[in-house]
This record gives C-alpha cells, structure tokens and sequence, in this order.
C-alpha cells in the first residue's frame, strides 16, 4: 500500500507537465552522438561550421543542421563575423551538463 505522506511530498515537489515536456525535449537532444561530439569540440572554445565539420568529418550541411538543433535548444550561440559564423557553448550549465553526464558513464 502507498504511503500516502511520501505520494503528496512527490506530487507537491513536482514541476508543471509543460517543464517536464522542455526538459524531456533538453534530452532528447543529448540523445545523438554528433551533437555530443559537436559540443565536447566546443568546450575548448569557439569554432565555425567548416572547423566543426572538419573536426569530426561530416560534411558543412550536417554540421550546419545539427548546429541549428543545439541553436534552438539553446546549447550553443552564434556570432557572425563577416560571412563566418562562430559558434560556442551557450553557457557554463552546458558544460556542467556534459561533465556530469561523463562522470556518471564512467562510474
């Protein structure tokens, strides 16, 4: 039988069903090779598309798409300079987030 004091400190610590849906949408994310292998290229600091692809041998377009997923899921930030386009990690959390992730698959 439920422990119904343990079940109403659950559902009252739980975040509403849209913060839940961003951050199941956040993994998912991290759920593909290539965009880690894209972010961990990043931790050492900013790069373009044509070093990104060059680092991890895809061609510029599927750089370019996956680069757009991380844009738009804030992990990383751009800033163009001229026709070149940098990109970077969007902030420290991200950083945090691939360290944490590693530390746990290395246990």
């Amino acid at each position: 039988m439920a422990d119904t004091k343990k079940t109403a400190n659950a559902a009252e610590g739980m975040p509403d069903e849209e913060k839940l849906y961003d951050l199941a949408e956040l993994f998912k994310v991290f759920g593909d090779s290539t965009r880690i292998r894209m972010l961990y290229a990043l931790l050492e600091g900013e790069l373009c598309v044509g070093d990104i692809a060059g680092a991890l041998r895809l061609t510029q377009t599927a750089c370019s798409h996956q680069l757009r997923v991380l844009k738009n899921n804030k992990l990383v930030r751009a800033r163009r300079e001229g026709k070149t386009v940098y990109y970077s990690l969007s902030d420290g959390h991200v950083r945090s987030i691939l360290e944490i992730g590693m530390e746990h698959v290395e246990e």
